[in-house]
């Protein structure tokens, strides 16, 4: 649900075909070296389900300081991974009939809601949960006066008002934009439909039928009593989140146990009879991006040589989750963690279900480097990336922040004269300085690439 100047989630490129799943030791390790040595990330806790039945390797602690450590039984938070929950409800009505997927959502919606349009073309709802309605992740100015808990008091009203005024940016249908706002329409439509509450939903229509009972929007006081801390990326504690409107995109919380009965029975594995909506669910696909990749009711899919993974991930202000399975071997992996690491755990899923997928390189160790304070100075000022995307540096007392469009003020530190660097995202800033001594441009170095953007004051 979060990104830090980066995107949601990236693809990772297939390189050989799926291999038996290692081994507990060979996961503990992956996690040891995760957490102790590379320090990216608290606590992580896996599930790896094999012909249906799980097993679990976990490390780290519940929270930075605290000495007992998490297991399969941790609370989390999902993040996205909600979305594949308010997709298999949505899947159980398009087979009751009650929602055309090709059909405009409006019409199911309350009465009296306004949607964008564009070429006389109305958004469907197949069009939302393949995120290519056109429509941006979330609104403008989003939390911006709460960043710790940015969905917080957003509630419906806004939602739509926002959404009535809205101009479509492209055609609708036309290209993959990931979008929190299309899946909060979805959880709508649902409960406008059924005439029941999302809650009321998950827990009737998922969590009695798979045996569920450690998943939750509002954690009980038990469930609350084994929920891991949540840390930023600078390992500092975080908050957790409360979605409200966008409750059905993201607000689940919930353990790698419990999350592995729903693998397990997406997969195909384990039967329930959930079956006949787990099984429409990729029956039909729209590109996700350039290297092949394909999205359908909620799951993405990474091509590999014998096969495909389906797959979703998620990220909050705390947490970090994955949960796929190997359509061929149906063999399934759920990792959770409590920190939403600029490396992310995703690498951990992909590798486990297919060794040859390697895991993500740690970032280089930086130094923080001593500077004359007077040279901040000549970086203050605002810096266009995209004219959407502007970076605004400050100087308060010795130390310079950044805070770039729609996100927190951040700190960055000198590694010399003109480079500067996060330690909360791998990301690091390097300055030009023009004829008259003051920083004319800076680049955005991150995952890989290089952004300039030029001072504009």
């Amino acid at each position: 649900m979060k990104a830090v100047l980066t995107a949601l989630a990236a693809t990772l490129l297939p390189t050989a075909a799926v291999a038996q799943s290692p081994a507990n030791a060979a996961i503990e390790q992956i996690l040891v070296e995760r957490i102790d040595t590379a320090e990216q990330n608290v606590g992580i806790a896996v599930a790896v389900i094999e012909n249906g039945v799980p097993r679990f390797v976990s490390y780290g602690h519940p929270a930075l300081g605290d000495a007992s450590g998490i297991d399969e039984h941790t609370v989390f938070e999902i993040g996205s991974v909600t979305k594949l929950f308010t997709n298999l409800l949505l899947a159980q009505e398009v087979l009751a009939g009650k929602i055309d997927l090709d059909a405009p959502i409006v019409n199911y919606l309350p009465q009296g809601i306004v949607l964008p349009e564009r070429g006389g073309k109305s958004i469907t709802t197949f069009d939302l949960v393949t995120h290519s309605s056109g429509l941006p992740s979330v609104p403008p100015g989003l939390g911006a006066a709460n960043p710790a808990n940015p969905y917080a008091g957003y509630g419906a009203a806004p939602l739509y008002q926002f959404l009535a005024s809205y101009q479509l940016p492209r055609d609708i249908g036309a290209e993959f934009e990931y979008s929190n706002i299309g899946l909060a329409l979805v959880a709508q439509a649902v409960e406008h439909v059924t005439g029941k509450s999302y809650a009321s939903l998950l827990d009737e229509r998922i969590f009695t039928p798979l045996g569920m009972t450690e998943t939750a929007l509002t954690t009980t006081p038990e469930l609350e009593g084994r929920l891991a801390r949540g840390h930023d990326a600078a390992r500092n504690p975080a908050s957790s989140w409360d979605l409200e409107v966008f409750a059905g995109a993201g607000a689940l919380r919930s353990t790698v146990a419990d999350v592995s009965k729903f693998i397990a029975a997406a997969s195909g594995a384990v039967s329930s009879p959930l079956d006949p909506a787990f099984a429409i669910m990729l029956e039909r696909t729209r590109p996700s991006d350039p290297n092949g990749g394909k999205v359908g009711l909620g799951w993405f899919t990474l091509t590999h040589p014998e096969g495909e993974i389906a797959w979703h991930n998620g990220m909050t202000g705390g947490y970090n989750a994955f949960a796929g399975y190997d359509r061929q071997s149906r063999t399934g992996v759920v990792v959770l963690s409590n920190m939403a690491s600029s490396v992310g755990i995703e690498d951990i899923g992909f590798h486990i279900l297919a060794e040859n997928l390697p895991l993500a390189p740690m970032p280089k160790a930086r130094q923080a480097a001593e500077i004359d304070p007077a040279l901040l100075d000549r970086y203050v000022g605002k810096y266009a990336l995209t004219p959407a995307f502007v970076l605004e540096v400050t100087r308060e007392g010795d130390a310079l922040f950044v805070q770039a469009t729609g996100q927190e003020k951040l700190p960055v530190f000198a590694e010399n004269e003109t480079t500067f660097f996060y330690k909360v995202v791998d990301a690091q800033l390097s300055f030009e300085l023009g004829a008259d001594g003051k920083a004319a441009s800076v680049t955005l170095h991150q995952g890989g690439y290089s952004q300039p953007g030029q001072r504009v004051e």
